[in-house]
């Protein structure tokens, strides 16, 4: 790419900042010369210039990095390396942080906190933060069953590492700067093999509790503005009252959001244990829209309503206009179910002082503009039979999934990693013509999914229409995570199982209504 092809992209990226509100008219001067600076651009473009409507900086930046690459501005051409320099240019162009934070805030005041969120999710993507040209690559479905239409997401966003990079990230000392991806000084930081870029990250500050917190958008979205919520301090994440008071004021500030954390035990966490956080966002899952099919009633919180939802997992909705209410009752019960055994359903709360039981909690408003808070009862016990976890999908299933159940899943919504999409396209073109069921040994890529196959073929036989294979995968595929659902659930969707559950919650005093 010559320099007078590479002044006009760049004057192309400026166009496209402008036209998203990144950067004002009086800007550009300044932005050019930076961009100038970093790309090693004597002269700027000085020829005709063709106006255009753009949705994304992706092509921009893909001619850009391609360029950079050629005049030795980045030293490898890899996806690590090019993210890199990506992150470093949109961070020329993004407002600063105190400008962000004031816009959003004052968006909220004048229009509205919904306005507020689809602003700053939309800048969010604009500054390519959110990749939403990697994310668009996801699979996606939905899998209907008797507890609504699950979904499933096979995660095809996260780029592979170039062995290069591997190689040399080995050789990288270890830092203890940013702490972890979620803490705060990760707004602007310059990024490196080992930690993304993040100079075009930016966060809302937000008190939660009387503490200081933080919104940012997931650069991975799994759904519409899934977002992370923060704590300003770097401290491991615990659920304990506090945690009911958090979610509660964050709903009372983004009432069209959900809120939820992740389990602060291993097996049954998630991915980042080390720094408080929740996940949110403006999207409604299955779990939600589930019926209470029990429900109960106690003499001390009469103002809560209070049901068993019906859900392959173990979960206790409790509803109602009383804050004060919903969280004192909600912390009464967490502190239960700490100490709770039932070993005849292999519930038990300790084993050599190491605890066992904690909660997933998600809240919302709902339809009637009540505080809406689902507790979902975890366990994350193990024993010799099952190593990886009683109340985690079990041996059978890991073919399809074997990593934790965290919020997400717990909803209805299956992450599920990138190697099923070409597994699935082998097992699908096996439906099809009916051929290599005895002979599956010699394709290792698919060894671990035999069993399934043999049912597979045995169900459906042979299948003329490449379609139909392919809705019969996806509809079979969700039901298998159904079952990682109902092996996750502590209590089992038996007569026994239902049983237990209520013991429960009469051992806490709550009587059934009806």
């Amino acid at each position: 790419m010559s320099k007078t092809d590479i002044s006009y992209e760049m004057e192309r990226l400026l166009n496209f900042a402008y036209q998203n509100d990144m950067i004002e008219k009086l800007d550009m001067v300044q932005m050019r010369n930076n961009l100038m600076e970093l790309l090693k651009i004597e002269e700027p473009y000085n020829g005709e210039f063709k106006d255009e409507i753009l949705h994304s900086p992706v092509d921009i930046l893909e001619n850009i990095l391609d360029y950079a690459y050629e005049e030795g501005i980045i030293e490898r051409n890899t996806t690590s390396m090019r993210d890199l320099l990506d992150a470093k240019i949109m961070g020329i162009l993004i407002p600063r942080q105190s400008d962000i934070a004031n816009k959003f805030w004052s968006t909220e005041k004048n229009s509205g906190i919904e306005k507020a969120t689809k602003d700053y999710y939309k800048m969010s993507k604009a500054s390519n933060y959110i990749r939403m040209d990697r994310i668009n690559k996801n699979l996606y479905w939905k899998t209907n069953t008797e507890y609504g239409d699950l979904e499933i997401t096979i995660n095809l966003s996260k780029p592979e590492k170039d062995p290069k990079d591997i190689a040399l990230a080995k050789l990288q000392a270890k830092k203890s700067y940013p702490k972890c991806l979620l803490c705060l000084e990760n707004v602007g930081y310059k990024g490196g093999i080992n930690h993304p870029a993040r100079q075009n990250h930016r966060v809302i500050p937000i008190k939660l509790n009387d503490e200081n917190w933080y919104m940012q958008y997931s650069p991975y979205v799994y759904y519409n503005e899934h977002s992370i919520i923060f704590k300003e301090t770097h401290e491991p994440m615990s659920i304990t009252k506090n945690t009911f008071n958090r979610l509660l004021d964050f709903i009372e500030k983004v009432p069209h959001y959900f809120i939820g954390s992740n389990a602060d035990l291993p097996i049954v966490g998630g991915s980042i244990l080390s720094h408080e956080h929740f996940q949110g966002g403006n999207h409604k899952f299955a779990m939600e829209k589930a019926n209470i099919e029990l429900q109960f009633k106690s003499n001390e919180f009469k103002n809560v309503k209070i049901g068993i939802v019906k859900w392959p997992m173990s979960v206790i909705r409790l509803s109602g206009k009383d804050k004060k209410d919903i969280v004192e009752l909600s912390s009464k019960l967490l502190n239960s179910w700490r100490n709770y055994n039932d070993e005849n359903i292999d519930i038990l709360s300790f084993s050599e002082g190491e605890p066992h039981n904690t909660i997933t909690p998600i809240a919302r408003k709902n339809s009637n503009d009540e505080y809406e808070l689902d507790l979902v009862l975890r366990n994350n016990r193990t024993n010799e039979k099952y190593t990886k976890g009683i109340f985690h999908p079990h041996q059978r299933l890991h073919h399809i999934k074997k990593e934790n159940i965290g919020l997400i899943e717990v909803m209805g919504l299956a992450v599920l990693p990138g190697r099923l999409e070409k597994e699935i396209e082998k097992i699908e073109d096996i439906l099809l013509n009916n051929k290599l069921i005895d002979n599956l040994e010699q394709y290792e890529q698919i060894q671990k999914h035999k069993d399934w196959i043999i049912e597979l073929v045995d169900k459906y036989g042979t299948i003329n229409n490449t379609d139909k294979a392919r809705e019969i995968l996806e509809k079979e595929v969700g039901m298998k995570f159904l079952d990682v659902l109902k092996d996750a659930g502590v209590y089992k969707r038996t007569q026994e199982g239902k049983k237990a559950f209520i013991r429960f919650m009469k051992y806490n005093n709550f009587d059934i209504i009806g």
